[in-house]
């Protein structure tokens, strides 16, 4: 059931889309990583023409950067984010969305970037739960966030 075609109000999603699709954006940055090839090149990055930002690094600033912004959200919004993803995978409908946040907020623990960042397919999942509620990411731009 998606909300923009039907007559019934979608329930409060009570989370910024704009945050969800920048954070979309940040996690397709994290899944074309590649696996890290050389751990300690001991070269200068500009005399590799700078590959390395494409390998998965233990401190890679994406990682980093998404770890930020779901920490950044308070309670209820890291719930709601949750409740999105399981929302988009398949768990529920939106008829089901008070149940969604509700065993979010039951499972609710100081490591929900963690979950997420171990989450396959997570951006696709939260693009799918933000449609359900008749958002698009095409409908932000980026420069706005």
């Amino acid at each position: 059931m998606r909300a923009s075609t039907s007559d019934e109000t979608p329930p409060p999603l009570d989370l910024s889309p704009e945050k969800v699709c920048y954070l979309i954006v940040k996690v397709r940055e994290f899944d074309v990583k590649d696996a890290e090839t050389e751990p300690d090149p001991g070269s200068n990055p500009a005399d590799d023409k700078m590959y390395g930002v494409l390998e998965d690094h233990k401190d890679d600033p994406v990682v980093q950067e998404i770890v930020e912004i779901v920490n950044d959200l308070n309670e209820d919004e890291q719930n709601a984010l949750v409740a999105l993803y399981w929302l988009g995978r398949g768990d529920g409908t939106l008829k089901d969305w008070s149940n969604l946040r509700h065993e979010a907020k039951r499972a609710h623990n100081d490591r929900t970037a963690d979950y997420l960042l171990g989450e396959p397919l997570l951006s696709d999942y939260l693009e799918e739960g933000l449609s359900q509620f008749g958002h698009s990411c095409e409908e932000y731009e980026l420069g706005h966030l």
